[in-house]
Formats: C-alpha cells, structure tokens, sequence
C-alpha cells in the first residue's frame, strides 16, 4: 500500500476545503472536543470533500463515526487503542494507522498489523505537551528497519526544510500541522510542501 509522501493534518473542515483543491492527496482530520452533532458533520462533509478531490481521508480517534459514514481510514493515538473497539474497526474494513513514541509502543501497533505507523515527535512540537522529546531523525531509520514494508509516517515539527532529512533517514510519509496552519500564506506554504515531495 502506497501512500501519498505528504501527510497535512487540520482540525476543521474548513481547511479541506481550501487545501484539497491544491493538490492534497492524502489528510487527516483531527478533530478535538466537539458535539457529536458537530463531529459527524465534518466528518460527512471531509469524506465527501476527499472523494471529489481523490484524496484519502484518515479520520483522527472517532472510530464509531468513522464506521457509521463509512470512512476508509482511522488514525488512533497509543490512548485511543485504550478505548476502541478494534474487532469493530477491523470488521468495517476500515484502515487504520497508530501513534508510536518508544519501543513498547510500537510492539503494540505491530500486534495490531497496522496499515502504517507514525512516529513523533521527530522534532519538538508546539502542538501539544508531549512526555516524549524528540525523537531524532535517527529514530526513523530504526523504526523503517523494524517494520519493513509498513509506511512509516514522520510527525512532529515537520517542516518543508526538514522534509528531506525525514525521508532519507526512512520516512515513507511526512506529516504536518502547524507549519501550514500557522504560515501567514498557508495556501503558499502547502504549494512548498507539494513541491518538495514531488
């Protein structure tokens, strides 16, 4: 399985609707404390977006919604496979991906035979307070040789200049949040990204 080696994530569907028609092919949308009417709402709309831009939609931990609009692709953090139901997920065909941070975490997504494996923070992140400091790019090419032909996403302060040092270490996928969401031209910055991965 394949996967499109530039990975942005949004927290609102607001941002598919700008970014999609530039090109993204693969997004995930992570989306945080919001009514479950609001939630699906997005999720509808994001999976209706992605179709017509023949994008991959990953959906960020709300697997039951995920399974109810008939989404392709699940994303769960190493909390979120606390609370899934995984036979559900599994049953739905539904793709699924894991966060890993160390060793046991990684053994415990392997268990899962995911569909790809995300490691971060390769550099420290803004995004959120993490116990984990970074990982180095070092980390990448440990994680590729333990996990073979699985894609392996790298997360965590990724910019369009720290790309390239990403997939030579063995990164499969890059992934970014902040880098575009935050640039004052975001429209620009992911036009960057799709060049630099081209």
């Amino acid at each position: 399985m394949s996967l499109h080696p530039f990975f942005p994530i949004f927290d609102d569907v607001s941002w598919l609707r700008r970014m999609l028609p530039l090109g993204v092919k693969l997004v995930q949308l992570r989306i945080k404390d919001q009514p479950h009417e609001a939630l699906s709402a997005q999720i509808s709309e994001a999976r209706d977006l992605c179709k017509a831009h023949g994008a991959v939609l990953v959906v960020n931990d709300h697997w039951q919604l995920a399974i109810e609009l008939g989404c392709d692709w699940l994303h769960l953090g190493q909390e979120d496979l606390d609370r899934a139901n995984l036979d559900a997920i599994r049953a739905a065909g539904l793709r699924l991906g894991v966060s890993t941070h160390d060793r046991a975490e990684l053994d415990r997504a392997l268990a899962l035979q995911p569909d790809y494996i995300a490691l971060g923070p390769v550099y420290p992140t803004i995004l959120k307070k993490m116990k984990w400091h970074q990982q180095g790019v070092e980390k990448l090419t440990e994680w590729k040789a333990l996990i073979g032909d699985i894609p392996l996403i790298a997360i965590g302060g990724m910019s369009v200049e720290r790309a390239p040092g990403a997939f030579a270490a063995g990164a499969d996928v890059v992934s970014a949040v902040t880098d575009i969401t935050l640039n004052a031209d975001p429209e620009a910055r992911l036009r960057q990204w799709l060049e630099a991965v081209r």
